[in-house]
């Protein structure tokens, strides 16, 4: 992590003392996401109720700035003065960089379909196994652990060569056990699990943008 991004990260378990024992599982989770981004690959990110919520709140803090401004690059700049582009600055000023992540909870049409076609506990395992590639990581957010349709997703993703990262609470689960990274928050209660995932989704995004965008 740069300079910027370590800061922000022990502010995380300066301002939630009680996520402390989770500093070692939380700081895999940032080199995992870091590896995935800086290889090409992309993350999937799926949950169910206010996971779901959480689930696309994760994909709007890495698709667009977050804590900073990402401006593109010169060579970004160029390639859409040379498309064709009939105002390229403008059109430039008006994009930002992002870190390619993409809501399973999203797609409407297609996920009422598989639920009325097929196996509803698969519909995010049909996602992830069309979507995934190997290098990708599945996020997958149940306070439980053991939401059938999350783990399933899980191990679609083993299969098509993916890393895992579990957000839970802090139960043993079916999802931890078989996820390459777990953050298990520290309460049973639905709620509560879910306000502790808030603070270490927002710090992960912040800590994985500002390594890739520190200024």
């Amino acid at each position: 992590m740069t300079e910027k991004a370590e800061a922000f990260c022990r502010g995380l378990f300066f301002n939630t003392p009680a996520l402390k024992e989770l500093e070692q599982d939380f700081r895999e989770s940032v080199s995992l996401l870091c590896g995935c981004f800086q290889a090409g690959g992309k993350l999937l990110t799926c949950g169910n109720g206010g996971s779901a919520a959480d689930s696309e709140h994760i994909v709007g803090e890495l698709m667009k700035g977050f804590l900073q401004k990402r401006p593109l690059t010169e060579e970004e700049r160029a390639a859409i003065a040379a498309s064709g582009c009939p105002d390229p600055e403008k059109f430039s000023e008006n994009l930002q960089r992002g870190l390619p992540a993409i809501s399973l909870v999203s797609q409407t049409a297609l996920l009422t379909a598989f639920l009325n076609d097929v196996q509803p506990d698969m519909l995010f395992a049909q996602q992830v196994f069309a979507y995934g590639r190997p290098g990708d990581v599945l996020l997958g957010l149940s306070t439980s652990g053991n939401s059938a349709n999350v783990v399933n997703a899980a191990y679609a993703a083993k299969a098509r060569g993916m890393k895992v990262l579990a957000f839970t609470g802090e139960a043993e689960s079916r999802l931890s056990k078989i996820s390459d990274v777990t953050l298990k928050a520290p309460s049973c209660q639905t709620f509560r699990v879910q306000e502790y995932h808030l603070a270490l989704y927002h710090a992960l995004c912040g800590c994985v943008e500002l390594t890739f965008f520190p200024e």
